[in-house]
């Protein structure tokens, strides 16, 4: 599930869930949205998927 995937990416990187919403999605409220159950589409998800992959990258890279 994607909110479980995104949650602890969130704790990994202590990053707060607006944040991770505007430079994953541009769109701030993402992360609260679906803790109340909205259902992103699949190219939401790849972009969600793609965003922690750069980071993570990024992160291992330092």
């Amino acid at each position: 599930m994607l909110i479980r995937i995104i949650e602890q990416f969130l704790r990994e990187t202590e990053m707060a869930p607006t944040r991770f919403g505007r430079l994953a999605v541009r769109d701030p409220r993402f992360v609260l949205d679906l803790r109340n159950g909205r259902e992103p589409r699949p190219s939401m998800e790849r972009r969600v998927h793609h965003f922690i992959a750069r980071e993570r990258s990024a992160q291992h890279g330092r």
